[in-house]
């Protein structure tokens, strides 16, 4: 682990448990597929978003310093989306910031997601959202974050199982 690393880790022991959303899911294929799927841009677009939502692409540098640019389209709405990498630790973990596409979102939060592979040759994908306040997280939440997040999971969870076939 480096310096880096370990202030990183330690920051996330600290983060207030009430501003943090968390969603978890048991994916039927190999940790490195599934690590793939995020961070394989023609990938990612296929099946990141709730049901409803289409991804079109703008920029995809998925790399430590690099962004997402993205707008989900759906519901009669446009939704701007910027994901900037902080962290790749493959097949480990992914860590970004996530806001809508434009500087100093005040919205923006923390997103960890942790790939634990199982000997039975499965993955646990656990997605950590960390807020900046408990108002945000609590507005993530009546929006529909827990719901939209694990219908992501799902569509995530049958894009690899279309990939195994």
């Amino acid at each position: 682990m480096t310096d880096n690393s370990a202030k990183i880790e330690s920051a996330w022991a600290a983060w207030p448990l009430d501003r943090e959303i968390v969603i978890s899911r048991v994916i039927d294929a190999p940790r490195e597929m599934v690590f793939d799927a995020w961070t394989d841009p023609e990938q990612l677009g296929m099946w990141f978003g709730p049901r409803g939502l289409t991804i079109e692409t703008h920029e995809a540098d998925i790399r430590v310093g690099g962004v997402w640019r993205f707008d989900m389209v759906g519901w009669g709405k446009r939704y701007d989306n910027r994901m900037t990498f902080l962290r790749i630790e493959r097949p480990h973990l992914i860590e970004v910031d996530h806001g809508s596409d434009k500087d100093e979102d005040p919205g923006r939060f923390r997103t960890l997601v942790t790939f634990d592979e199982q000997t039975d040759g499965k993955t646990v994908l656990t997605l950590r959202q960390m807020h900046p306040t408990r108002a945000h997280r609590d507005a993530g939440i009546g929006f529909g974050a827990v719901e939209f997040g694990g219908q992501t999971l799902d569509k995530l969870a049958e894009h690899v199982a279309a990939r195994k076939a």
